[in-house]
């Protein structure tokens, strides 16, 4: 994915009943650089090199692939500690949106975020949260990988 990255984080009341039934993903990241944010990911068996420009509604992302040496080489010289999650893609009745839900692992756990990606600014305005959902962090820095590392 290139371009634009629009997205709202919420925090969540509870999680879903039937969570283990979505499809999820593993995924480790590290920050070699937190403005602009240079990050490397690890999701499943694919890695990345991920690099975000300035913003916390909508900013420039650009996801590069890396081979599994490159991204433990770079992994090495991150700051911080070593993000470490699980994430369920959620779908959302009646639209094409999806639920992106990150269970944290230690040292963050027991942290729960969840991100919902737009296609345009007035899509992630318009917005309902389901009830599930909690408070909208989406401005709040604290809540962002590169600030939790």
């Amino acid at each position: 994915m290139e371009g634009m990255e629009i997205e709202r984080k919420f925090t969540v009341k509870k999680l879903p009943d039937n969570l283990e039934s979505y499809p999820s993903h593993r995924i480790e990241q590290a920050y070699l650089n937190t403005n602009p944010v240079i990050r490397v990911r690890k999701q499943d068996e694919e890695y990345y090199l991920t690099y975000k420009g300035k913003g916390l509604f909508a900013r420039e992302e650009y996801n590069l692939p890396l081979n599994k040496e490159s991204y433990y080489h770079l992994r090495e010289k991150s700051d911080g500690n070593t993000i470490s999650k699980r994430r369920y893609l959620i779908p959302i009745e009646s639209s094409s949106l999806t639920i992106e839900l990150d269970v944290f692992d230690e040292p963050l756990a027991p942290l729960v975020i969840a991100e919902v990606e737009f296609s345009t600014e007035e899509e992630a305005n318009a917005f309902l949260p389901p009830e599930w959902f909690d408070e909208d962090v989406t401005y709040d820095h604290r809540y962002h990988n590169s600030n939790l590392i």
